[in-house]
């Protein structure tokens, strides 16, 4: 009921965003529609429908990747202050999330339903002639169990990755003290705190021993002396030392420079630890706090995406090299492209990260800086539509060639499935940058209180999208030619 509620009570852009998972929900339905009436239609062929079948895959992950995008993006749906103590914490949210997509795909299913119904002549008594004709199973009986199972195949898929996407996590704990940390240039090591800024320079923040050698040999001539002037330099050595040990370790009093019993001067070292502080009761307090959280490096991936990439180009190659002049595409011309897929969605990432860092480089400017630096921010969101939105672009292309070298007619089922696809993937690139531009709202904000004109966001905006632009769209022309070369032999 409450999801009921909050998507009747949505906004326009929410409901229309609900809607698209809708109708690629019911174009999904109605492709594996049609593969269950093509195998009633054709029981000698098994092979054929099962391909058919397998195809269907690709457009209930681009429908399931949309619904995903869309549940990220629902505004109703996010944790809120005080919603807890009423029982909304992450967890019901993330039920209410999934409810609210089950629902979606499932009226796209019943469309689709319908439409399939349409066609056959069900409803209407008479059934379409067309090209489609032959894989309505016109005349017999649709079974009602694989009618059900085939349906409710989308919304429990959208609905179980909505929940697994949006499950409550545990925050990453703090990394250990034992962790190297990195602070001013030569001064990393095993510190258990960051350096502050102007650590390094302030007055008296680091003592140490200018030479390891000296305690030493004061020692020696210390037990070296007489048995008086022994035990008046031990008396000496003890009062020193426990000065040195009472002295804090983040500073020491104004005077004149202090050096050790040997007359060894102490120099400043590279200790990262501030000065302690006290409460009111005279105990020492440690104002540290835990470690802020490194942030994830978003270039960790592509070498991945990239191995994965051509491991994906790899299958398709042998698969257009072992299949036949006049065949359909085989599963593994479906397998390589699934893997060039995942490929480019996880180097999408890193190659939108290092969009960002060539914008900064070579003395860049406050136009340069403020693109460069939103689009290293915002890496991880949009980083995978665009690797995906590539791969989907490449395959469009490398279809449109195969299509142009033999005259290949696709057919009516084949340009459903490549409209779906298609508009799943645009869509979902669409609202990850909606999101996005969200997230980053406070900024914005920020910078227009403090009087940046708005022609120059607009210009970073465009900056943005024209190195993304210079940067995928090569990498989509060069991963299509290379796919395309198989296919046309």
């Amino acid at each position: 009921m409450l999801a009921l509620r909050l998507t009747r009570a949505a906004r326009l852009a929410v409901q229309l965003r609900r809607l698209l998972v809708a109708s690629a929900s019911a174009g999904t339905g109605f492709l594996l529609l049609c593969a269950l009436g093509h195998a009633l239609t054709h029981p000698d062929a098994p092979g054929a429908s099962s391909l058919r079948l397998a195809w269907c895959a690709a457009p209930l992950a681009a429908t399931v990747y949309l619904a995903v995008a869309v549940a990220r993006a629902d505004p109703g749906t996010r944790p809120r202050p005080g919603l807890s103590a009423i029982g909304l914490g992450p967890g019901r949210l993330m039920a209410v999330s999934a409810t609210t997509t089950a629902l979606s795909a499932a009226l796209g299913s019943v469309a689709a339903l319908l439409g399939f119904l349409y066609l056959r002549g069900d409803l209407t008594g008479a059934p379409v002639d067309g090209a489609v004709s032959g894989v309505l199973a016109l005349g017999q009986r649709l079974p009602a169990p694989a009618v059900v199972t085939l349906l409710a195949l989308v919304p429990a898929a959208a609905s179980a990755a909505v929940a697994l996407t949006l499950r409550p996590r545990a925050p990453r704990p703090a990394p250990s003290a034992g962790s190297r940390r990195y602070g001013r240039f030569g001064a990393y090591g095993w510190g258990a705190a960051r350096e502050t800024f102007g650590a390094y320079g302030r007055y008296g923040a680091r003592l140490a021993s200018a030479s390891a050698s000296a305690p030493a040999s004061a020692s020696a001539s210390a037990s070296a002396s007489a048995s008086a002037s022994a035990s008046a330099s031990a008396s000496a050595s003890a009062s020193a030392s426990a000065s040195a040990s009472a002295q804090p370790a983040g500073g020491r009093p104004a005077g004149a420079a202090q050096a050790d019993p040997s007359g060894a001067l102490l120099t400043q070292a590279s200790d990262t630890r501030p000065p302690a502080t006290t409460n009111g009761d005279g105990a020492a307090r440690d104002d540290t706090g835990p470690a802020p959280a490194t942030p994830r490096a978003h270039t960790t991936l592509l070498p991945w995406g990239i191995a994965v990439l051509t491991a994906g180009l790899a299958v398709e190659t042998y698969a257009g090299d072992t299949a036949t002049r006049d065949a359909a595409p085989s599963a593994g011309v479906l397998l390589g492209w699934a893997l060039a897929t995942l490929g480019l969605a996880l180097a999408g990432p890193g190659l939108t990260h290092l969009c960002g860092r060539l914008l900064q480089a070579v003395r860049p400017g406050a136009l340069r800086l403020l693109a460069g630096r939103v689009l290293m921010e915002e890496s991880h969101r949009i980083g995978r539509p665009l690797g995906v939105v590539c791969a989907v672009a490449s395959a469009a292309y490398a279809a449109a060639a195969l299509h142009d070298a033999d005259a290949t007619d696709f057919g009516p089922l084949s340009l459903i499935g490549a409209v779906v696809v298609a508009g799943c993937t645009v869509a979902t690139l669409l609202t990850a940058a909606v999101e996005a531009k969200h997230a980053r709202s406070d900024t914005t904000d920020a910078l227009l209180r403090l009087g940046a004109p708005p022609t120059t966001l607009r210009a970073a905006a465009a900056l943005r999208a024209g190195a993304l632009l210079a940067v995928f769209g090569p990498l989509t022309l060069v991963v299509a030619q290379l796919a395309s070369l198989p296919l046309a032999r």
